[in-house]
């Protein structure tokens, strides 16, 4: 069993729009994010994991989920499932996720592109 308390995880952001929360367990089959969203991200492009599926279940707030070929309202309550390798990006006043990515979140892995 492995605990991280909230004191302990590592905020950060992605940009002025992304902030996160990062719970680094050291497991390289999953880990757990909080991002709180208010605005386009990324700002430009899409986001893409090249490697890990990512989960995620809306905390609060809502929004839309942009795609290379659709796009999908969400709001509180709702859970979305991204493939590796699929774009996307964030259009939102205000939400609060939760992601898990399986395996494990890695800043090599994460990309911005057009």
């Amino acid at each position: 069993m492995k605990v991280i308390k909230n004191r302990k995880a590592i905020k950060g952001n992605n940009s002025d729009k992304c902030k996160t929360i990062e719970y680094s367990f050291d497991d390289k089959d999953i880990d757990l994010g909080i991002a709180t969203i208010t605005g386009r991200y990324p700002e430009s492009g899409f986001a893409l994991n090249t490697i890990s599926k990512e989960l995620i279940y809306v905390l609060d707030g809502n929004g839309t989920l942009y795609f290379e070929n659709d796009c999908i309202e969400f709001e509180k309550g709702d859970s979305i499932l991204i493939d590796a390798k699929e774009k996307y990006y964030w259009d939102s006043t205000y939400c609060v996720v939760s992601m898990s990515c399986t395996p494990a979140w890695s800043k090599e892995q994460y990309k911005i592109v057009k």
